[in-house]
């Protein structure tokens, strides 16, 4: 890997200034090359080149937008091994994880291209000689900011929508996992318009701020932890008036209830706590809510499955989990398991730093469970991020499970394992998340509203809505009487 460069007004350039942050591997510890550390300069010029280009694209036909997005699907289509081998080694996931990424990028930029015809608005019924009727137009500069969890899955498919809906955009990588962002800048350059997308690298000080603050930037999107988003929504308001959405973070429940097949909802607590990428993800199930009738089982059960996997290398076809993105995430997840034991829950397994082996100069950590977790710990609390799974001490009716699930601040995502089929409808309307699985985890059905409720976020993704919240309503009133 060498240096790299950003996409602005459809030219590659470093950072103004020169500036640069080192690639790290977090698997092997050793340096990929260099991203640009963009300034504030270059962030005024990214998005001058953006509102340049929304000119000529906000008249764009819904077809010349379709076609753009094909057109960008095809294009990481083709390189879909180079991008997942990027994010496999600047974010240490498994390989076979970031290829999957990459395949749901593609399905997201085919989808938001189908859905460029649905951009209308409605006429609605006026006195006689009168026509009411709506229409939808696109804000202008639109800012992504991104994770580093999923890379290039969330620089691909995070476009989608504003680009459908007629806007430009200035997309932000994490500044720990910009390569493939970077290099998608690099491949679409000569298909998208000059101006259209723009990608920026740098730090959340210097390159986020910049972009959360710039006045000609009215809509934003960010995806993350709830404290980083309170923050840009205080920091865009010293601005201006900006319309933000924000998928933040979870501290999500998976509710088992005694007559629920153990197997299956121990399989589906490993699943779904997403072990696979670290347990980093926003949706992962970290707390699991058992009834005491079956507690003791499935925490023998589920300590025996987790203290079975191993973290292993990207390649590693034998590996179970990856490394952690990077030395102050790891220290975070080893915190909070000495916060755990400190705490008073019972580490069944796990939660140890590995320096064995071909692991030695990498970030990992054995997958943990706790069992006898406290609700108002602050290991049930606070969302790690990291692989360390929860086991709340047990409950012993519905309504007690249901206030310990709702018993955060966070409201993602939430499971429940039940066979009673009035016990899960019950349950999944009176569960406070945005998105509920029932006899299921962790899968995301195409054109189904994601997003969370309560310090979990505003808005909703991955569908029709997503497209039109990259849209602002006009209401026009015509007296054609008098014409």
């Amino acid at each position: 890997m060498t240096d790299t460069s950003m996409l602005i007004g459809g030219k590659l350039r470093p950072a103004s200034d020169g500036s640069v942050l080192d690639a790290l591997n977090p698997a092997t510890g050793q340096r990929l090359g260099t991203i640009p550390d963009a300034t504030a300069d270059d962030v005024d010029d990214a998005v001058a080149a953006a509102s340049s280009a929304f000119t000529s694209w906000r008249r764009s036909t819904p077809g010349e937008r379709t076609a753009l997005l094909t057109a960008l699907a095809d294009v990481v289509a083709a390189h879909a091994d180079e991008l997942a081998r990027l994010d496999a080694d600047d974010n240490g996931s498994l390989y076979r994880e970031m290829r999957r990424d990459v395949d749901t990028a593609v399905f997201s930029l085919r989808y938001y291209a189908g859905l460029t015809l649905q951009l209308h608005g409605d006429t609605v019924p006026s006195e006689p000689g009168t026509l009411t009727y709506s229409v939808r137009r696109p804000y202008g500069v639109v800012g992504r900011l991104i994770p580093f969890n999923h890379p290039l899955m969330f620089a691909a498919s995070k476009i989608a929508a504003p680009l459908a809906a007629g806007n430009t955009v200035v997309i932000k990588p994490s500044e720990h996992t910009s390569l493939s962002a970077l290099r998608l800048g690099e491949l679409v350059a000569d298909v998208v318009p000059a101006g259209v997308l723009n990608v920026v690298t740098g730090t959340g000080a210097r390159c986020g701020d910049a972009l959360v603050a710039h006045p000609d930037v009215r809509r934003l999107a960010f995806t993350g932890s709830a404290a980083t988003g309170r923050a840009i929504q205080r920091r865009a308001a010293e601005v201006s008036i900006k319309t933000v959405t924000l998928e933040l973070g979870g501290k999500n429940p998976l509710v088992v209830f005694p007559d629920a097949d153990l197997d299956v909802a121990v399989a589906a607590a490993v699943r779904g706590m997403n072990f696979t990428w670290q347990g980093q993800s926003c949706g992962s199930l970290s707390r699991v809510v058992v009834h005491r009738d079956v507690h003791d089982a499935f925490v023998e059960k589920l300590t025996a499955t987790v203290g079975a996997l191993r973290p292993g290398l990207p390649d590693d076809p034998g590996a179970d989990t990856g490394a952690i993105v990077n030395a102050g995430q790891l220290e975070k997840v080893l915190s909070y398991v000495r916060l755990g034991q400190e705490e008073g829950a019972r580490l069944c397994t796990g939660g140890d730093r590995v320096t064995d082996g071909g692991l030695a100069d990498g970030l990992f950590v054995r997958p943990a469970v706790f069992a006898d977790v406290d609700p108002a710990s602050r290991l049930a609390q606070e969302e790690i991020f990291g692989p360390v799974l929860a086991v709340m001490r047990p409950f012993a009716d519905a309504d007690e499970a249901l206030r310990i699930a709702n018993a955060t601040s966070l409201g993602l995502t939430a499971g429940v394992f039940t066979r009673d089929l009035g016990t899960a409808h019950r349950f999944a309307e009176d569960l406070e998340a945005g998105y509920v699985w029932v006899n299921e985890v962790g899968r995301h059905v195409p054109g189904t509203p994601f997003g969370g409720v309560k310090d979990s976020g505003i808005g909703r993704e991955e569908d029709l809505d997503e497209l039109f919240s990259y849209t602002q309503l006009k209401n026009v009133h015509i007296n054609y009487g008098h014409l």
